[in-house]
């Protein structure tokens, strides 16, 4: 079980690896050419690192020396799959809740469910939350709640595997100024990426009933015949 701080770079490689076996799973085990652009990705990554493949691939043998990355043979192309649930001692929601810290960075308990929906569908945030305080029960301590930010309603969580995470200290001014501003902005991002969700989920819908409706020689705008029985 790893015991030490992983390095930033480590952690990002560790959670593209174990992101990209849901999101991409006939791509995985990922190459170390696409490791590497999982981990330069420009969306839906905090920070943004711009690694070469020597910088991967160092962090990939520091991860193989505490059993959290493995190199699969058997392809023309060296490929590599990780072992985070059994390396660092976690069931795969609480490895999915880690990957997205490592990801993102800080997050509420609704951003990470959110977030987290390709690696598992947590079927509220009472059980995200129980996770998380599980997390912060394991020794080493896997994750902290932060101290919320002026004007924040919901407290954000942040992944301890690279040490004690940067916290970032607000003024006074700050608190007094913008506080409404700083309250929704969670929500706001949460509520508009629900929403892209549900229009691929509708636009999809549609064409599904557009293709029955082909297949069943019906026209998708017909309505059942008025004429029913009357009581």
């Amino acid at each position: 079980m790893s015991t030490r701080s992983l390095t930033p770079t480590e952690a990002r490689v560790l959670a593209v690896l174990v992101e990209k076996q849901h999101t991409v799973p006939d791509s995985y085990p990922l190459s170390l050419n696409a490791l590497t652009l999982g981990c330069n990705q420009k969306t839906a990554r905090e920070p943004v690192m711009n690694l070469s493949e020597a910088e991967v691939l160092s962090a990939i043998n520091g991860l193989k020396e505490l059993s959290l990355v493995n190199e699969v043979s058997g392809s023309r192309v060296v490929r590599f799959d990780h072992n985070m649930a059994r390396g660092l001692g976690v069931p795969s929601q609480s490895a999915a809740l880690l990957t997205m810290l490592t990801l993102r960075g800080p997050q509420t308990s609704a951003e990470l469910r959110l977030h987290t929906e390709r690696l598992h569908r947590f079927v509220d945030i009472s059980s995200v939350e129980g996770f998380l305080e599980e997390l912060t029960e394991k020794t080493p301590t896997r994750v902290v709640k932060l101290p919320k930010a002026p004007g924040e309603r919901e407290a954000r969580w942040a992944h301890l595997l690279c040490g004690e995470p940067i916290v970032p200290a607000y003024s006074a001014q700050s608190s007094a100024g913008s506080a409404p501003d700083a309250a929704s902005q969670d929500e706001i991002r949460a509520l508009q990426e629900e929403q892209r969700r549900l229009r691929a989920e509708i636009s999809s819908l549609k064409t599904l009933v557009l293709r029955m409706a082909a297949e069943l020689g019906i026209e998708p705008n017909d309505t059942p015949s008025e004429d029913v029985d009357q009581a």
